[in-house]
C-alpha cells in the first residue's frame, strides 16, 4: 500500500533575473541548465505532478524545456512579483482534476536542493492536519529563517491563491507558524542573485 501523499510541485521560474543580465533559469548546471535541473529533481518524487510557472522570457525558456511529463503555466503578470506567480499558479492547479494532498513550492535557482531533500520533506508531511513543512535556512537575528522549498496542506491553497505583489510563500509560513514543521536546509540554500553568486556556486560544484 502506497501511503505517500499526492503532491503538486510548483517550480517558480517567472522572474526576469534583472541583476544577472540574462535569464538565470537557463544558466548551465551539471549537464543541463538551472531550471531543467530543478525539473529533473522534482519529477523523481513519487505521487507527484510537476508544474512550472514562467513569465519573463517565456518563449525562449519554454522552447528549452523538452519534456511532456510536466505542465507549464504562463503568468502574463509576472512583473507583479513572486506572490503574483504563486497565486496565479495555485489558482490554475486548483482547477485541475487532481486530488492533491498538498503543494510543494520550490525555486529554479536552488540547485543544491536534491531529490533526497524533497523526499524528506514529503515523507515528513502528514496530510489533513493543516501542516506546513518548511525549509530552515538557519538562525538569524530574529530567530529561525524559514522558507522554500515548503510543502503546504490543501487547506492553504485558497490563501496561497490570494497572494499578491512580491510577498511569497514566506508570508503564509509566518502567519501560521504554529502549524509549521521544518527541516534543516542551511547547507543546501545558496542565493543566486548576481553573476558572481552563480560563478562561485558553479565552480564549487563542478
Amino acid at each position: 500500500m502506497n501511503n505517500q501523499p499526492n503532491i503538486a510541485i510548483l517550480i517558480l521560474a517567472a522572474g526576469n533575473s534583472s541583476r544577472m543580465g540574462e535569464p538565470k533559469q537557463l544558466l548551465p548546471w551539471k549537464n543541463t541548465f538551472l531550471l531543467n535541473h530543478a525539473i529533473n529533481t522534482a519529477v523523481l518524487l513519487d505521487n507527484s505532478k510537476t508544474f512550472v510557472v514562467l513569465g519573463a522570457n517565456y518563449e525562449r525558456i519554454q522552447s528549452k524545456i523538452q519534456r511532456d511529463d510536466i505542465s507549464i503555466i504562463y503568468n502574463a503578470n509576472w512583473e507583479l512579483g513572486l506572490g503574483s506567480s504563486i497565486a496565479f499558479s495555485v489558482r490554475s492547479i486548483m482547477t485541475k482534476e487532481h486530488n492533491f494532498d498538498g503543494i510543494l513550492i520550490m525555486l529554479s535557482d536552488q540547485p543544491l536542493i536534491d531529490f533526497n531533500y524533497l523526499k524528506m520533506l514529503s515523507s515528513s508531511f502528514k496530510p489533513g492536519i493543516n501542516q506546513i513543512m518548511a525549509s530552515n535556512y538557519g538562525p538569524n537575528a530574529s530567530g529561525e529563517k524559514l522558507g522554500v522549498p515548503a510543502l503546504f496542506d490543501t487547506c492553504y491553497f485558497e490563501e496561497l491563491s490570494e497572494l499578491n505583489q512580491d510577498k511569497g510563500a514566506k508570508k503564509v509560513i509566518s502567519r501560521h507558524i504554529e502549524n509549521v514543521s521544518n527541516l534543516n536546509a542551511n547547507y543546501l540554500i545558496s542565493d543566486i542573485d548576481t553573476m558572481e553568486d552563480y560563478e562561485r556556486l558553479y565552480s564549487s560544484n563542478h
